[in-house]
């Protein structure tokens, strides 16, 4: 960032090369010592060098992070609160913040996620052993540093020993970053200690894993009201992290572990002692037994909505001196997430060599591109911005222009893998009786194969179990009888590792968060086998047994979500599901869940953030907490015949065959927008349900008619 003619050439005798960047509050610098050592600079701006209270809150920031030393934090190197303008030099750290490492390059893989708690804990190890709570760590307070996380902007932090006699606290201002707040710095600010950064500590390692924030919502209000009543959305955390996120985010202080437990967590996997049970926090900040009788539900609830408003406001209030550089590293900014370019636009695939007559069943955004399949098309990409076909590949190297259709029309996008998509291909002329399949990688940049993985004449499909992508690869099953399945290379498309499903049962393959499982259901239907896929080998990492003839649906806080086959036989009164059966991933422990209300059969489940959901041909959506099975909302959307559908940080998305668009609030199920259908040939013949849509940044792709996608920013809608 360029320096600026109003730019002092000095601070406190280190010159100034550089803008680091810029917020309300002040500018940080790069500077340099007489020594050549790199410094951070920290400038605040002339209009608050006035401002008392602002002068006495900067000094304790400077005595807390000269309290503060550790090898994941940036150490004071000098510092003078009293110059005319403020400031504070620190040690250059080069490289991003999390923050913005995530929004570029998306969620930390495993081994590096596991690095990062590591790191974090330690650093509130020694953050809180010097007596300092810091009370606003989010993403963009850690940068990442070639040789681990650091901690850094103590702008809000506070000695831990002066909670009580803190006058600056006792003005009632609440201070942080919401998303990643406690619930007692909205409850009960006196009363924040060292938990409270462990709270943090467990948001900021799910948005790492995730890229969303686990209490993340559109509105601030909605933000604080889940962080102190509402579950973590920890959906996509690795399986050996979601015990230590989990943890990190009990609602009570008092339950949450210590930085030394977390880790002996991740160490050898010591869960920390059962706590005894917590005195509870009400909205008024004092503390009263689990078991004294409790106000009735309506009136609790009204007094901590409004504790939380008023919070709310205070908070906003004092957000000048929480948040110094807003560079949007907490997820929450409001930049525009769009192509450079962009435009809504509306597009078709109408290749002379095949003959059209369905819509895409689904599409996947990748290296600036939108990929598309099905219906005779192997693959189409059009471009994000324009909507400009880049290139497009049928399903078979020999199409027959005469045929009336491909014989793998809902084939779809399977998934991808870096530059990779994976797809469908059929090697003979499209009038052989049989197909000569092969599952496929292309680069999505360019559409060239990167290899062929032969499944023969076996017909495979992105929705019913033949393939899983996971996070080491695809898992496909092929052969003559398809009960071989192998996971590919990622670089060359080979079987690693070739298993055979059992004899008699009926088997499939499914992925949830990156992890692949086998569920095979006996001949009769009793009961369901799962199994986690060990990538190395194929074997059984664990094998749990359940009653009945289940499907994985997705997985939710830690536990995959089961429920009927479709392939089971229906009631006799037309419903399909009437319970949920939730499997434990850390200890393999069942628990059947009665759905408050049965759901018809002929509807599409689908887990998504954390939520179960089921469209109906009507129009119905139906969002469900897989863990009571209570209905959060049931809606009749103004979309017939929905297909699965998307989620967004705001709306729940659905669209029909026509590619009318309905976008309804997560929160209440209530239609708030929508947008009209393109096409009026929506005959079941050609097309049965609507296609998902796909949101990319603040954009929403809508795969629609007859090989048609149309945009729309999703901020218009």
């Amino acid at each position: 960032m360029a320096l600026r003619d109003s730019d002092p050439a000095e601070v406190g005798g280190y010159r100034i090369e550089d803008r680091l960047g810029s917020g309300g509050m002040g500018v940080v610098y790069l500077a340099r010592s007489a020594s050549g050592r790199r410094l951070a600079v920290k400038v605040v701006h002339g209009q608050y060098a006035d401002d008392d209270e602002f002068r006495t809150r900067f000094a304790r920031e400077v005595a807390a992070a000269r309290r503060v030393s550790g090898a994941f934090t940036a150490p004071v190197v000098d510092a003078d609160a009293d110059a005319p303008r403020p400031w504070m030099a620190t040690l250059y750290i080069p490289g991003e913040d999390l923050g913005t490492h995530v929004r570029r390059h998306g969620p930390l893989p495993p081994p590096r996620l596991r690095e990062l708690a590591a790191g974090l804990t330690e650093a509130l190890r020694d953050i809180h052993r010097a007596g300092v709570v810091h009370r606003d760590l989010k993403p963009a307070n850690v940068m990442l540093a070639e040789d681990g996380p650091r901690v850094i902007d103590f702008g809000i932090s506070r000695a831990a020993e002066s909670a009580s006699a803190d006058a600056l606290t006792q003005t009632g201002r609440v201070m942080g970053t919401p998303p990643f707040m406690s619930p007692e710095q909205f409850s009960s600010p006196h009363d924040v200690g060292p938990a409270a950064d462990i709270f943090s500590l467990g948001a900021v390692v799910a948005y790492a894993a995730t890229r969303r924030g686990p209490f993340d919502s559109p509105s601030p209000y909605e933000t604080a009201t889940r962080v102190v009543e509402g579950e973590p959305d920890v959906d996509g955390v690795p399986a050996e992290l979601l015990p230590f996120v989990s943890l990190c985010l009990e609602k009570h202080p008092k339950s949450r572990p210590t930085p030394d437990e977390l880790l002996r967590l991740l160490r050898d996997g010591t869960l920390p002692d059962p706590r005894p049970e917590p005195t509870r926090v009400n909205t008024r900040g004092n503390t009263r037994e689990d078991t004294a009788p409790r106000s009735p539900h309506g009136r609790r609830r009204r007094l901590r909505a409004a504790s939380i408003a008023g919070a709310l406001l205070l908070a906003a209030a004092a957000s000048a001196t929480a948040l110094w550089l807003t560079g949007g590293g907490d997820g929450s900014g409001t930049h525009s997430d769009l192509p450079a370019g962009w435009r809504a636009w509306q597009a078709k695939d109408l290749d002379k060599a095949t003959s059209p007559s369905a819509a895409f069943p689904s599409c996947t955004a990748l290296d600036g591109g939108l990929i598309c399949a099905g219906d005779s098309i192997k693959a189409v990409r059009f471009s994000l911005a324009t909507g400009k076909v880049e290139w497009s590949h049928p399903v078979a190297d020999h199409p027959d222009p005469n045929s009336s259709g491909g014989s793998i029309p809902d084939s779809g996008v399977f998934g991808t893998h870096g530059h990779d998509v994976y797809v469908v291909a059929d090697t003979k002329a499209r009038s052989a009786d049989t197909g000569d399949y092969v599952f496929q990688a292309l680069d999505a940049r360019t559409g060239k194969v990167r290899w062929n993985m032969p499944v023969g004449d076996r017909e495979l499909s992105a929705v019913d179990g033949s393939t899983a992508v996971t996070a080491d690869g695809p898992i496909i099953t092929y052969g003559r009888d398809g009960r071989t399945y192998s996971l590919l290379d990622t670089a060359t498309g080979t079987p690693r590792w070739k298993r055979t499903t059992p004899a008699g049962d009926t088997c499939e393959v499914r992925a949830a968060a990156g992890h692949g499982y086998l569920l095979c259901v006996d001949p009769k239907g009793k009961h369901t086998r799962i199994s986690e896929v060990a990538p190395a080998d194929g074997r059984a990492r664990w094998t749990a047994t359940v009653d009945g003839a289940l499907t994985l649906a997705g997985r939710s806080a830690g536990r995959l979500v089961l429920l009927t086959s479709p392939n089971a036989p229906d009631d006799a009164s037309g419903v399909a599901y009437h319970r949920i059966t939730l499997l434990d991933v850390t200890d393999r422990s069942p628990h059947v869940v009665p759905l408050a209300h049965a759901v018809p059969s002929g509807s599409t489940p689908t887990v998504l953030r954390g939520t179960l959901y089921f469209t109906l041909n009507s129009g119905e959506v139906r969002a469900v907490t897989p863990a009571t099975g209570r209905t959060l909302w049931d809606t009749r959307s103004s979309v017939e015949r929905p297909g699965p559908p998307a989620v967004s940080d705001a709306y729940v998305l659905v669209a029909s065959p026509g590619g009318r668009l309905a976008a309804l609030d997560r929160r209440t199920g209530r239609e708030l927008h929508s947008l009209p259908g393109r096409d009026a040939r929506t005959d079941p013949v050609f097309v049965y349900v609507g296609s998902t849509p796909l949101v990319h940044g603040d954009a929403v792709y809508v795969p629609y008619g007859i090989r048609a996608v149309y945009s729309a920013d999703i901020r218009d809608l």
